[in-house]
């Protein structure tokens, strides 16, 4: 993925942004990394959101491509040897990241995408002046459409969108 060509260059810090969903201290979030385990399932070894007898708890994530109980196991690896910082972000920043995309840049994310923007708004203050940052927009928002206009309340686009989609 888009890490791949950076893995050897310890001067880039990379960062992967997990579903945070309602919030980590809510149960309802899919961040891995703040709360799974190290299990095996599915054929593969990674982490889980998994209980003390490794059956598999419920995740939730406003983008369905996050919401999943597992993380990939090279991500994992990466992880454990402390060359990937994993952080994550709520639905709400989410969608206020979004909204923002979509007024300034007249880019409609993927929900999963919009996790890192959401991320990089929220750490801005830290990142140094003349920084380079680098985000990996890798899914179109249309396939969101519909959820994004419930999640941040247009109802007149809501009305447009639904209105479009019955003529199709």
């Amino acid at each position: 993925g888009i890490f791949l060509p950076f893995l050897e260059d310890e001067s880039v810090e990379l960062v992967g942004v997990e579903a945070g969903g309602h919030g980590i201290n809510s149960g309802k979030h899919a961040a891995r990394f703040s709360g799974g385990t190290v299990g095996i399932a599915q054929g593969y070894k990674t982490y889980f959101f998994q209980d003390d007898e490794g059956q598999m708890q419920h995740t939730h994530s406003i983008a369905a491509g996050l919401d999943y109980i597992g993380v990939s196991p090279i991500l994992s690896h990466l992880h454990d040897k402390k060359r990937i910082r994993f952080t994550y972000s709520t639905d709400e920043e989410v969608i206020s990241a979004t909204k923002l995309l979509i007024r300034t840049e007249g880019i409609i994310p993927a929900l999963e995408s919009a996790h890192a923007f959401a991320s990089v708004i929220e750490e801005a203050r830290d990142i140094p002046d003349g920084a380079q940052v680098l985000i990996n927009l890798s899914g179109r928002g249309d396939k969101d459409i519909f959820n994004i206009a419930e999640a941040i309340g247009d109802h007149k686009w809501q009305e447009f969108l639904e209105k479009k989609a019955r003529k199709s």
